[in-house]
């Protein structure tokens, strides 16, 4: 008899994995002193992340009512990046409940994925700093693939690329990018409510909502019993 292959539960990375917003916003904190900008208060840089640094960068100096060309915007961003790689674990810290439902979902056979617009070397430095690179048999980040999230072409070649099929995968994420990614890739997602999102992660249209990662095994396994 045939088998069915492993699921895949693909993840994304900041606010869904790990709480990546302090080291993210101190070194958004050093972009805005060299362009002499007042610092933005925490409440609203958290909700501008999510869509990579590069955005995290324009997001902030906008807030800030900077207005740089493009020379100086790709120095300012180049410099993000060096600051952001030199700290990435400073304070990021995986979520209360991860590392637990992470080693049980492995146990039960299933494969774990990232699926991040985090460029992917940043994420490979991130996940080795906090020892959790070798629970994930594939990190794509924004850069991966010629496509990134939402496009659908990112999640299903994360999936494919970690041994699986979209009609066995499930996308785990923070925010609307990653309910319409999973949406256009036609794979369901659960929601975690602990990340970066100025809507409220229940009212996100994900196909679940969890409340702390005790209860992301029954959920993964409850939308994958829906064939």
């Amino acid at each position: 008899m045939p088998t069915s292959p492993p699921a895949v539960i693909a993840f994304d990375l900041d606010g869904t994995l790990v709480d990546t917003a302090p080291d993210l916003l101190d070194t958004l904190d050093i972009v805005l002193d060299e362009v002499g900008a007042a610092r933005l208060p925490r409440d609203e840089t958290r909700k501008m992340i999510g869509a990579g640094a590069k955005a995290l960068v324009n997001r902030g100096l906008t807030a800030a009512g900077i207005t740089v060309e493009p020379p100086e915007f790709e120095t300012l961003y180049a410099r993000f990046l060096d600051h952001y790689a030199a700290h990435i674990a400073d304070l990021s810290r995986p979520y209360p409940g991860l590392l637990d439902a992470l080693d049980e979902l492995s146990a039960r056979g299933h494969v774990l994925a990232v699926c991040t617009n985090k460029l992917e070397y940043l994420s490979r430095l991130l996940l080795d700093r906090l020892d959790l690179t070798d629970r994930f048999a594939v990190i794509a980040g924004s850069d991966t693939f010629p496509v990134y999230k939402p496009d659908a072409g990112h999640l299903l070649g994360t999936v494919e690329r970690a041994g699986g099929l979209p009609t066995r995968a499930i996308m785990v994420g923070d925010s609307m990018t990653d309910v319409l990614t999973a949406k256009n890739a036609r794979i369901p997602c659960i929601v975690v409510p602990f990340g970066y999102t100025e809507i409220p992660a229940e009212e996100l249209g994900g196909d679940a909502f969890i409340g702390h990662y005790d209860l992301l095994v029954e959920t993964v396994e409850r939308l994958l019993s829906r064939g």
